[in-house]
């Protein structure tokens, strides 16, 4: 239940007297949230985001009873139009279901905001997939795990306040970053894009927002070319945007060079008490849509720099929501190296 601040003051008064190393929170499982409705979001033959690049993990993880063994995995319900509108316009949520209500079954229809092809249902599945992300946010803040990470479908990154596109109807990372502030008085985010293109959404959402950092390391050029290093903020947001561009057929020695020179030391004054991570797995070696040579042992050597921050500032509080990855093998063995980490 998201009405949950009593537990979460609870839950904080039990931290305050018990120190951060004890055995029982290294113990805690993480949080995978995921529903099988997830999967019905159809936008026709041969479009790459399709159910197989999330089916595909969930059978992985359910095949490994090693790693399941340290997993839970919770009921998941949809966002709320409440929720919805703690970052989306109301005219932008109207334009949605006016273009939906014209749907019938076995139509598609393209967003007129941008490239985004949606069916009938799929609105209430994207609802379904920002709630899931709201879930693994109430999972880390009432201490039932210290990650969470939220298996879902459509993307949510280049959803602007009033635009959908890129494969991307509702900001999913964007709503749970104001549902942790608004519900559990979190005052810092910390949002980390490991996506291969950049998350124009959720920037343009905090560009003039000093309470949440946005972090991306993607390939450029590429779609939706954005993302410049100069691309720093706006107002009293100035300083809370970094991104790093990264050439096609880099490795991820790039991202964690500049993770370590550059976004360690900004995190000394920030001081994050969640980090939020926009997890596209299309920077893995062979992705349909990009270009990056990211390796299984990468994306584990990202998840331990993430880890390490986290406990250092966040009290271990990590929200991981799959973003793009569009080959559903390298999608599986991307997941388990993250999970293997950070269960270890």
């Amino acid at each position: 239940m998201r009405n949950s601040v009593r537990a979460y003051l609870l839950s904080m008064l039990c931290w305050a007297v018990t120190p951060c190393t004890t055995t029982a929170a290294e113990r805690l499982p993480v949080t995978m949230v995921y529903d099988a409705r997830l999967l019905s979001h159809d936008v026709g033959p041969g479009h790459p985001e399709n159910a197989a690049r999330l089916s595909h993990i969930v059978t992985h993880l359910q095949q490994h009873p090693l790693l399941n063994h340290h997993l839970r995995w919770p009921i998941v319900h949809p966002a709320t139009e409440a929720d919805l509108l703690r970052v989306h316009t109301p005219e932008y949520l109207a334009q949605l279901e006016a273009a939906h209500a014209t749907l019938l079954p076995g139509q598609y229809l393209t967003l007129s905001t941008g490239d985004t092809v949606i069916s009938q249902g799929s609105l209430a599945v994207a609802k379904l997939a920002t709630g899931a992300a709201l879930a693994g946010v109430d999972a880390v803040m009432q201490q039932q795990s210290k990650a969470a990470f939220a298996l879902v479908r459509p993307p949510g990154h280049h959803a602007t306040a009033n635009r959908g596109m890129g494969f991307c109807i509702y900001n999913h990372v964007a709503v749970a970053a104001r549902y942790a502030q608004q519900q559990y008085g979190v005052r810092h985010v910390l949002i980390v894009d490991i996506d291969v293109h950049h998350g124009n959404g959720t920037q343009a959402i905090f560009d003039a927002d000093q309470s949440v950092f946005y972090f991306s390391a993607h390939q450029h050029p590429l779609y939706p070319g954005t993302g410049l290093g100069n691309e720093r903020g706006e107002g009293v947001g100035l300083g809370t945007t970094m991104n790093i561009q990264v050439p096609a057929g880099s490795s991820a020695d790039r991202l964690l060079n500049a993770w370590q020179q550059q976004l360690v030391p900004a995190m000394q004054n920030f001081r994050p008490e969640l980090i939020i991570v926009s997890a596209g797995l299309d920077a893995h070696t062979g992705d349909y849509l990009g270009q990056l040579r990211y390796s299984d042992a990468a994306y584990a050597a990202i998840a331990n720099h993430i880890q390490v921050l986290a406990n250092r500032y966040a009290q271990g509080r990590m929200v991981w929501v799959l973003e793009g990855g569009y080959v559903p093998a390298n999608n599986a063995q991307a997941v388990e190296a993250i999970l293997t980490t950070l269960t270890n």
